[in-house]
């Protein structure tokens, strides 16, 4: 099994374009990257510190990765379902009921995603007259990414919408395959 097939989920295929598929693996590897050097940055932090030496810098490029991890995170999870989405009040319900439920839960994410590309991108602009310590970049360096993520949010969300009026929301998931299969009864023929 190929990494794509691990990385991009087959869960709710109803609701996906396959032409975005290259983004949510390219998404999901981003966040891995981000949450490694977030690690690693964090990591070295500590040892710098208690060696007597700190690196300044490090808590720039820790802040940095975290708060892109974030907003990756948040977009990629959209697509993926598995966040700014209420499951429990929609799958519990079917036709008519489900459909409303879930555009409504749509039209809210994108409502979302709106304020996210319009504020951020207002925050961005303002962030060139901050700047961090000690390098003294443009604190816009950190709000770049929240424009970024609302657009991606958008796209997944409105792919979700599109799929799902189309084909429905409510479809049932296919099997698992690394679950285990269902118990085999065992039969005893009586002599």
């Amino acid at each position: 099994m190929a990494i794509a097939d691990k990385l991009v989920l087959t869960r709710q295929r109803h609701l996906k374009w396959r032409i975005l598929d290259w983004l949510e693996l390219a998404l999901m590897m981003l966040c891995g990257v981000l949450c490694f050097g977030f690690s690693l940055s964090v990591t070295a932090d500590i040892v710098t510190r208690t060696i007597g030496h700190p690196w300044l810098w490090l808590q720039e490029v820790t802040s940095t990765l975290f708060i892109y991890a974030i907003f990756v995170g948040t977009a990629v999870a959209t697509r993926r379902n598995d966040h700014l989405y209420l499951t429990a009040i929609s799958e519990a319900m079917h036709g008519t009921p489900r459909l409303i439920v879930e555009v409504v839960i749509r039209i809210v994410v994108l409502g979302v995603a709106a304020c996210l590309v319009w504020y951020g991108y207002l925050n961005y602009l303002r962030g060139f007259g901050s700047f961090r310590l000690p390098s003294g970049t443009p604190i816009a360096s950190l709000y770049a990414i929240i424009p970024v993520s609302g657009v991606l949010i958008g796209l997944f969300t409105i792919e979700q919408l599109v799929n799902g009026l189309r084909n429905g929301f409510d479809h049932p998931e296919p099997q698992d395959e690394d679950a285990a299969p269902p118990a085999v009864r065992e039969t005893r023929v009586q002599p």
